[in-house]
């Protein structure tokens, strides 16, 4: 239990830091003045000064987000005439849109390095090679033997299990050939994969492709050079972005149920068992928690950056800012509406356990 809380710390305490700090290294990049940064929300439990701006950097007591507080921001501090020029709020509208976007935006390349460096340290990953053929499956048709290694579907190389079973999954009854080495012999070999039902990552029904066989179940360190593991990287993170848009259309379609929807709670479950499972489930999962946390900050809610990004590109568009009465009503809807999603995540979570 406390090592899944340390664990669950190490998470969100890094994926904060990550989204503050955009925030704040752009800040000073325009010239706007940082007062606070901070990991947490609530009383402050450790702080410490420093820079020339000595900008605070403190602990609070809620580990659920953070914040950078910039001069001037919101207007409910005076400002000294000869600090006017850093005030956030005095600063043009494009200082402002980049300063909010950047910590969304580090979030999303976070995932990039993050699965860069895994490449290049070594992956463990589940090879594509055959650990058994089931009896008249097309595998057997075909002549596909425990012990081959399948590297390529259709002309699309295949490096993982996961990426075997996701192209054949894409023919099912289709013919579809493959290229397979064993014992430093290459072949090919046609295949024509068995049309099953099954259900999409998202519980959805479908016909799929399946050879009827099942992995080794022995893993294998992958590494690769920077310039392989940079591009890996940037597919490992399109490949979690393009989950994440799906899956928000998917639960405002309703395909995927709202008792799916978790919080903090079963993020500190899932830190916990993926560290127990090594570096790269570990590493895996911090990348598609960061991913979540850049686009679900995106969205046009008033209280998240997405809606402090909206309001300023309509005040770039307009040429002067939204008007206070407009903001404040659109502030305390999307307060009501992260809250209840709050809510919501930490039901389920509490549901979870309880079941």
């Amino acid at each position: 239990m406390l090592m899944t809380i340390f664990w669950a710390l190490v998470v969100l305490g890094l994926l904060i830091f990550v989204h503050e700090l955009g925030h704040y290294l752009v800040a000073r990049a325009v010239g706007v003045k940082v007062l606070r940064f901070s990991i947490g929300f609530g009383p402050v439990v450790w702080s410490r000064r420093g820079g020339p701006d000595q900008t605070e950097y403190a602990l609070s007591i809620i580990p659920l987000g953070g914040y950078v507080k910039m001069l001037g921001e919101g207007g409910d501090e005076p400002v000294l005439p000869e600090e006017r020029h850093r005030a956030f709020e005095n600063h043009p509208v494009r200082h402002r849109l980049a300063i909010v976007a950047a910590g969304p935006l580090f979030n999303l390349l976070f995932p990039i390095v993050a699965m860069t460096l895994l490449f290049m340290i070594g992956a463990h990953e589940l090879p594509p090679v055959v650990g058994k053929v089931m009896d008249d499956s097309p595998a057997a048709a075909a002549g596909l033997i425990p012990g081959d290694r399948i590297v390529s579907v259709e002309g699309v190389a295949v490096r993982t299990w996961e990426d075997l079973t996701q192209e054949v999954r894409a023919y099912p009854g289709k013919g579809v050939t493959l290229q397979v080495t064993a014992q430093g012999i290459e072949r090919t070999v046609t295949v024509h994969p068995e049309a099953v039902e099954g259900r999409s990552i998202f519980g959805e029904r479908v016909t799929q492709g399946r050879l009827g066989i099942a992995s080794s179940g022995e893993r294998e360190v992958q590494r690769f050079g920077p310039v392989d593991a940079f591009v890996l990287g940037l597919e490992r993170t399109w490949y979690f972005i393009d989950l994440t848009v799906q899956s928000l259309g998917k639960l405002i379609s309703r395909v995927i149920p709202m008792d799916q929807i978790g919080g903090p709670i079963l993020i500190a479950q899932l830190a916990g068992q993926t560290a127990d499972a090594g570096l790269t489930p570990f590493l895996t999962f911090m990348a598609l928690i960061s991913v979540n946390l850049g686009l679900l900050n995106l969205l046009p809610v008033p209280v998240l950056d997405g809606g402090h990004l909206l309001f300023y590109s309509i005040e770039a568009i307009r040429g002067r800012p939204v008007g206070p009465m407009a903001q404040e009503m659109a502030y305390r809807v999307g307060f009501f509406l992260l809250i209840a999603l709050m809510g919501l995540a930490l039901y389920n979570d509490l549901a979870r356990v309880l079941s």
